[in-house]
C-alpha cells in the first residue's frame, strides 16, 4: 500500500511538472518574436509598437517567464553563455555587455543570456 501511495504521489508530481513546462517550446518561439519587436522598437520608437510590446511582455510574465538580469552581475554559467571575453578594468568575471537576453520559466533557465565577460587586466 505504501509503494502504491508513493507511486501515486510521484505520478502526480510528474503530471504537475509536465503541465508547468508544456508550453516551453511555444514560449521559446515567442521569445524570438519579442527579440525582433525590441530591436524594431529601438529603431522606430513607435507608440503603437511599444503598446504591443508591453502587452506581449505582460502575457509572457503571466505564463511565468522572467528575464534573467545579467548586466553588471557575476557570470553564472547556469544562466548565461559567454560568447566573448574582453579585457577590462572592472571586476573579474563580471558581465560587461548583454548581447541577447536570457529567460527563465518558473526557476528553470529556458534560454541563457548571451554575454561578454570581463577578464581583469592590471595595468
Amino acid at each position: 500500500l505504501a509503494d502504491y501511495q508513493n507511486l501515486e504521489k510521484r505520478f502526480q508530481r510528474e503530471k504537475e511538472e509536465f503541465t508547468q513546462f508544456a508550453n516551453t517550446n511555444l514560449l521559446l518561439k515567442l521569445i524570438i518574436v519579442l527579440d525582433h519587436f525590441e530591436r524594431a522598437q529601438a529603431h522606430l520608437k513607435d507608440p503603437g509598437l511599444d503598446l504591443a510590446l508591453k502587452e506581449l511582455k505582460k502575457i509572457l510574465q503571466e505564463e511565468g517567464l522572467v528575464e534573467i538580469e545579467a548586466l553588471g552581475k557575476e557570470f553564472n554559467p547556469l544562466e548565461m553563455e559567454a560568447v566573448a571575453i574582453i579585457e577590462g578594468s572592472g571586476k573579474d568575471n563580471e558581465v560587461a555587455e548583454v548581447l541577447a537576453k536570457g529567460y527563465s520559466l518558473k526557476g528553470k533557465t529556458v534560454r541563457p543570456a548571451k554575454v561578454k565577460v570581463i577578464k581583469f587586466v592590471n595595468k
